[in-house]
Parts: C-alpha cells; sequence; structure tokens
C-alpha cells in the first residue's frame, strides 16, 4: 500500500541525520512501500498509520537485513 502524505509536507520533511537530505515515498525494492527514503545516506523510516516515524533508533540502514527477513 502506498503512502499517501500532503505533497507540501514531503518537500518539508528532511532525514534526521547530519546531512538533512529530502526523503522519497518508497523504498529501493519496493516504490509502494509504507516507508519514506533518505536520498542521500538511504535510511528508510517507517510510515506507521500514515504518520512518518522520522527517528534514527527506528530506520532501517540501507543492505540491512528488515525485521521481516529475519523471523
Amino acid at each position: 500500500m502506498a503512502i499517501t502524505l500532503d505533497a507540501q509536507l514531503l518537500e518539508i520533511l528532511a532525514c534526521p541525520s547530519p546531512d538533512h537530505a529530502p526523503l522519497r515515498p518508497g523504498t529501493p525494492d519496493d516504490a509502494e512501500a509504507d516507508a519514506l527514503t533518505c536520498t542521500e545516506c538511504g535510511r528508510i523510516y517507517p510510515v506507521r498509520d500514515g504518520i512518518p516515524v522520522l527517528l534514527l533508533d527506528e530506520a532501517q540502514l540501507p543492505g540491512a537485513p528488515d525485521d521481516a527477513d529475519s523471523a
């Protein structure tokens, strides 16, 4: 299911890492994923109930297996 965020909100949101790069919807593997991906560092932030969770501790690092793969 693709996320639906207001276009103006998506323009404002940025990665909380030191580079503060813009975010894009989806993941590199799934453009329809409920997530936002940093255009610079590649961290993937989950979107839960329509709310982006922009916490570094919640982000999936690029190349790291997600929780579904490790179960």
